[in-house]
């Protein structure tokens, strides 16, 4: 790309910007709804059990401390940078300037998830494509440049494979509002743009705030979530050229991402502070004149907070969730969902660093690193129902993948902690962690500090380390793996943020893929 090419894209991604931030709530729609929370239930149950640990084959290299652990001796003699892997290796991978938090696959193609401004850097700005028909050599083929694509795409760049479409939205700085653009990827290397209009032309803004967002599994409706404020809107994919919100909620303090059971007449809103809402979205679904979304049932939880989304499956007839928390070394909750006004967390997936008495060896070896630390993010079932396998992206733990074909007796059976990129920050400036890394606390495992030292569990002789005092000026020590994983038969396709997308295999002896496997996500 020639320099002015570069200093358009520049110009376009500081109106786009400007737009997100600044634009209001327009015409469109009719006034956020705001019901009463339903049933709530709350559950105080701190988990202190963990996952079994994988028993690592030959060919692996293996983590040597707490499982989920990068010790702070192995990121700073220079260990952490071969990485870690048990019972999978890597095919290969494209690392770009890194990848945003949430990326997405559809076909033979990836599509690498941006941050603002740093997506903007380089001669690749806006959201990468890659024709990935060879694992072992991903190859670029196209860049999308639209406002919302340049402005930061989040955690809404998702894929509906029913109808072939790739849709994200505009979300500089934690909110973004007005911008989401949709795309035709029926050929998968070179998406179509069908909107050229509402919610990408920027004097044509959408009226939604966003932060995270997802698809009803018809592919119809696109659900767009702003953490602040808390408003749920639902944007009319009928016509993909013409998207329409056609309802907005405003639920609770602050949403977050979610699950949809298979008819899409059931949302499960992750809730920041920790838990989930029940939401009735039958009406929306049918598509009624004045649809209403009534609240059903919210579940909070004080181990984890920032709940990240959640993917419903059924075992045996009965749906549960799996539902990952951002912070709060919460891990996984397998929530029972067969009584809508009376959800229950029947099990918890941790890894060994998760618990509470290991939140000082967590805090000792985090610091440094950032934001996050050890926290459980997206994961994907290897099939809705009955899955026999749960991958997850796990922050600086890498990639877990679990045995869940008993759920409540869950093993790991292999993971894979990408190489780490220390001294390579300007290399990677698509990449949160990267420009994150001003900052060295682990702010999102303070919380679960806190408890561990209200329990009476926490020794601070256990978090000083040589990393203790990095407060700022962080470093690329481990990567943060966010994105949700997608099945390939014994393939992950993956995104970290400093990797970028790369193809795992994982051992034919330890993972066995089921005739009907279908990676899915939830939303």
């Amino acid at each position: 790309m020639n320099s002015k090419c570069v200093v358009r894209a520049g110009r376009a991604a500081a109106l786009a910007a400007a737009a997100a931030l600044l634009l209001p709530m327009v015409s469109g729609a009719a006034a956020p709804q705001s019901d009463a929370p339903g049933k709530v239930l709350e559950n105080h149950t701190v988990a202190t059990s963990t996952a079994a640990l994988a028993d690592c084959g030959p060919g692996s290299l293996p983590e040597t401390g707490l499982q989920g652990d990068v010790p702070a001796a192995e990121r700073d003699n220079g260990r952490s940078t071969k990485g870690y892997r048990c019972n999978t290796s890597a095919l290969g991978g494209f690392a770009g300037r890194g990848a945003g938090i949430v990326s997405a696959s559809y076909d033979h193609c990836a599509y690498l998830g941006t941050i603002f401004p740093g997506d903007l850097l380089g001669p690749a700005p806006g959201v990468q494509v890659l024709d990935v028909s060879d694992p072992a050599h991903p190859v670029p083929t196209a860049n999308l440049t639209e406002p919302a694509m340049l402005a930061g795409t989040w955690e809404s760049l998702k894929v509906n494979e029913k109808r072939k479409l790739l849709v994200g939205t505009g979300v500089p700085a934690l909110t973004g509002n007005g911008l989401l653009s949709v795309y035709d990827i029926s050929d998968c290397a070179h998406p179509r743009l069908l909107n050229p209009g509402p919610g990408t032309d920027l004097q044509m803004p959408l009226p939604i705030t966003s932060h995270e967002g997802g698809f009803s599994p018809d592919g119809n409706t696109y659900w767009s979530s702003g953490i602040a404020p808390s408003v749920v809107s639902a944007v009319d994919l009928t016509d993909p050229a013409n998207p329409r919100v056609i309802w907005q909620g405003l639920i609770g303090q602050s949403a977050h991402g979610f699950g949809m059971t298979p008819d899409g007449n059931r949302m499960y809103l992750s809730d920041n502070g920790g838990g989930i809402t029940v939401l009735d979205t039958s009406a929306v679904q049918r598509r009624d004149p004045s649809p209403h979304v009534p609240q059903l049932a919210q579940l909070t939880w004080t181990d984890g907070m920032a709940t990240q989304h959640s993917v419903p499956v059924t075992y045996d007839g009965t749906p549960y969730l799996f539902t990952p928390n951002e912070g709060g070394s919460g891990g996984v909750k397998l929530i029972d969902v067969s009584d809508d006004a009376n959800p229950r967390i029947v099990n918890t997936i941790k890894l060994e660093i998760n618990l509470p008495e290991n939140q000082d060896s967590a805090i000792g070896s985090a610091s440094g690193g950032s934001a996050f630390g050890y926290e459980s993010h997206y994961c994907a079932a290897d099939r809705p129902t009955n899955p026999t396998a749960l991958a997850c992206g796990w922050s600086s733990s890498g990639i877990r993948v679990f045995d869940v074909s008993d759920p409540f007796d869950v093993r790991e059976i292999a993971y894979y902690n990408p190489p780490a990129m220390k001294g390579r920050n300007l290399e990677r400036w698509n990449s949160p962690h990267a420009l994150a890394s001003v900052l060295g606390i682990p702010a999102l495992s303070i919380s679960a500090a806190m408890q561990a030292q209200e329990q009476g569990k926490f020794d601070p002789s256990q978090a000083l380390t040589t990393r203790t005092g990095m407060i700022a000026g962080g470093d690329l020590t481990t990567d943060w793996c966010f994105s949700p994983p997608q099945w390939r038969g014994t393939q992950l396709w993956v995104t970290c943020s400093d990797n970028g997308f790369m193809a795992l295999q994982l051992d034919n002896d330890v993972y066995d893929p089921p005739a009907d496997q279908k990676s899915t996500l939830g939303s």
